[in-house]
């Protein structure tokens, strides 16, 4: 090889190399979230509330065992819900809202704290596929419509895409539609109500969510949108479940300055990484203060459903729901 050809070599394994590093550069973008970049703020979840909206279990999509094996559950809850706030039904048709009715009315269920709404439904993960509501530069609430895709493709979506959009429609409000712009479940965010989000990469920064999208692409929206100016983010494990698990099954945010989770040993038995535990404990808020943590333990026994299955595993209290204070 003469002198030439090996200076033409190196120089091609250079530019190779060169091209390679800022490639990689480009990927592992960082970006520096700004106050001047929010336009909206999601609140806390334990702020008080008008309501709860429910997903009420129907039998066009799972059939009737998977219906009436739900009807007792959604009738608790909302007997719980009316004693402190309005409960927002949403029933498949007329025919489920006759049934739904007379179901609550033998419950002893008082109505009058009940809105009925009919809107066609895939499934009955409200918390998923609803509304976000967040508040705009005057205080303003109004909704945001993420995408919804069935948790990356996994089960049918197309109805459920829509609830945001008619709720809208039905309150009156605003609707801020970035639907194009993310895919993102309210099951796989954690806000803290002061600047802080707490979440899985596993369930967001997903192709089967939100294809070629960085992680840096990611926190642009969230700050936008939510008003997210610090991120705890944990890897997660994608394809362990329907989910490729949401942070709401393992930690939350009792309040603004307290995470709800498990003690480690729980948290491996929920295949929890060590590495996002060891994050997870060390997390701060947006002013570097440490959290305050409850751990509550997975439970004693397997979980068995009311109709006698095993499920084969222990279940996990941290899914919970925070309604109004009922005196």
């Amino acid at each position: 090889m003469t002198k030439k050809s090996k200076i033409s070599v190196f120089l091609v394994i250079l530019i190779t190399v060169l091209s390679v590093f800022f490639n990689s550069c480009k990927k592992e973008e960082i970006y520096q979230a700004s106050e001047e970049d929010i336009l909206y703020r999601m609140p806390e979840e334990s702020e008080e509330h008008e309501g709860t909206w429910l997903q009420w279990p129907h039998e066009h999509q799972y059939g009737l065992d998977y219906r009436n094996r739900l009807d007792d559950t959604w009738v608790l809850m909302t007997k719980e819900l009316v004693s402190s706030e309005k409960v927002h039904l949403i029933v498949y048709d007329n025919t489920e809202k006759e049934r739904v009715t007379n179901l609550l009315a033998n419950a002893g269920v008082e109505l009058t704290n009940i809105d009925f709404k009919i809107y066609k439904t895939d499934d009955i993960w409200i918390r998923d596929n609803g509304p976000i509501y967040v508040r705009d530069k005057d205080g303003k609430l109004v909704i945001e419509n993420w995408g919804f895709n069935g948790w990356g493709n996994d089960a049918k979506y197309e109805n459920c895409n829509e609830i945001p959009k008619k709720i809208a429609a039905d309150q009156n409000r605003t609707i801020i539609d970035i639907s194009n712009e993310i895919i993102s479940e309210g099951g796989s965010v954690e806000i803290d109500g002061h600047g802080t989000l707490m979440a899985c990469k596993s369930s967001i920064i997903n192709n089967n969510r939100n294809k070629g999208m960085s992680q840096a692409d990611i926190e642009r929206l969230f700050t936008k949108y939510l008003g997210i100016t610090n991120y705890i983010w944990l890897d997660g494990v994608a394809g362990l479940e329907i989910t490729d698990m949401h942070i709401d099954g393992f930690a939350r945010f009792g309040n603004s300055t307290t995470i709800v989770t498990m003690e480690q040993k729980d948290l491996l038995e929920w295949e929890v990484p060590q590495s996002d535990i060891d994050i997870l404990y060390s997390a701060t808020n947006n002013n570097e203060i440490p959290y305050t943590y409850i751990k509550i333990p997975l439970t004693q026994n397997n979980v068995v459903t009311t109709y006698g299955k095993d499920l084969k595993y222990k279940g996990s209290y941290i899914n919970y729901y925070i309604a109004n204070y009922s005196t």
